[in-house]
């Protein structure tokens, strides 16, 4: 696994291994990234293309806005609240191959105003479920504004969030990506929950 993990930041010229959970608390999750081998399997399905913007929840240091430019040449905006982390992210923009099609905003993401042309949503558990249901008001209301097709990525979902998603009005459950197999164990939460709402 640690040999996937320096060869794709070698080649996509970044920085992002390792955790960090100094600024983790109650609502607000540690730094962990996505494992690469869960973003090949993403971005080989198809559901994100060049003319997509994605929008990262809980950026950290920008690996999987850096992957799905380099991979799909989509357009990726990467969320981050923790300014130090954030900074991370803004030094691999500076030697990162596909840093022309990636942004970086630092601020809070329940406050954060939704752009209309942002049509893909990534989490991997970065905040509470409570910070959940405000980001997720946000979202529909930028749909509500503008409508269109969108799909949702959440990788490693809990329970909790599952729980709350299935309840949320006009968001239905598109596909379930499994990636167990990609790790030792039978990890049952290994998978990416893919969730759709229509125009």
């Amino acid at each position: 696994m640690t040999d996937n993990e320096n060869t794709w930041d070698k080649l996509l010229q970044i920085k992002t291994t390792g955790r960090d959970d100094s600024k983790a608390g109650h609502d607000c999750y540690p730094y962990e990234p996505t494992p690469y081998p869960v973003l090949e399997r993403l971005a080989n399905l198809g559901l994100i293309r060049k003319r997509d913007v994605v929008l990262d929840y809980g950026c950290g240091k920008g690996r999987v806005d850096f992957f799905l430019s380099y991979q799909t040449k989509a357009k990726t905006i990467g969320i981050e609240y923790d300014e130090r982390i954030y900074q991370s992210a803004v030094e691999n923009q500076k030697t990162a191959v596909s840093r022309a099609k990636t942004e970086f905003v630092l601020a809070r993401a329940e406050e954060y105003e939704v752009l209309s042309e942002v049509n893909r949503y990534y989490f991997f558990n970065p905040f509470s479920v409570e910070i959940l249901r405000k980001v997720m008001a946000k979202i529909m209301e930028s749909h509500e504004k503008d409508p269109r097709e969108m799909l949702l990525f959440f990788y490693y979902p809990s329970q909790e969030y599952l729980s709350y998603l299935m309840e949320v009005d006009g968001l239905e459950l598109y596909d379930e990506i499994a990636c167990g197999d990609l790790f030792e164990g039978n990890d049952q939460r290994e998978r990416v929950m893919v969730f759709q709402m229509r125009k």
